[in-house]
């Protein structure tokens, strides 16, 4: 069985996604791998460094995330030449991974599930994390230091709350639950769903 999970920056996706694997499911994160191929010799930076030229690429060699964040918030065009560069290469990675996978039950880990719809075609459910807005607001700006524009920038790039809570197949509001609920939470959804591993 497979597990498409997502949910906006600061909502708790990743927090879900380590509950996950902890509780039994081989755990496919592509923002782990995104960061992989952007790594000196990774199997994406030759292409971003022929499409964007040397001043994206850091001088150890790697994508220079900063400046190219900046860059594809104020050009959309360049972030649909990004996506078009990472996004198959990050498709054949997770399927490798998830071949290799020793168990039956594979989540995959997607901040941009609901943007690339190609997902929703390989994966047996969506479980959406939710939070607000200004929940998601403050979680960020605690752990990473970003002003709140930039988060709110961040944010206005990903897809709509409503959209991510419409493709979901199951909804999880994470605003005020504690770590032990919010494990039981996702326990309990996965008895419900009879997508619960073998330990």
């Amino acid at each position: 069985m497979r597990l498409g999970l997502t949910g906006g920056i600061g909502s708790g996706k990743s927090t879900v996604a380590a509950i996950l694997a902890a509780q039994g499911w081989h755990r496919v994160d592509t923002d782990a791998i995104a960061r992989e191929i952007t790594q000196p010799g990774g199997a994406a930076i030759a292409e971003i460094e022929a499409h964007f030229g040397p001043a994206l690429i850091a001088a150890d060699g790697r994508l220079d995330r900063a400046k190219m964040r900046a860059l594809v918030f104020g050009d959309p065009g360049a972030k649909a030449a990004l996506e078009a560069i990472v996004h198959p290469v990050i498709g054949r990675v997770c399927e490798a991974r998830a071949a290799q996978a020793s168990r039956p039950f594979v989540v995959f880990d997607v901040p941009l599930l609901v943007e690339s719809r190609r997902w929703r075609t390989i994966v047996d459910r969506v479980l959406v994390i939710d939070a607000s807005e200004a929940t998601q607001v403050r979680r960020v700006v605690a752990r990473s230091g970003w002003s709140e524009d930039t988060v709110r920038a961040v944010i206005a790039q990903q897809a709509p709350r409503a959209l991510r809570r419409a493709s979901a197949d199951a909804v999880i509001c994470n605003e005020t639950l504690d770590p032990e609920e919010l494990s039981q939470e996702v326990r309990t959804l996965s008895l419900a769903w009879g997508m619960v591993p073998e330990r």
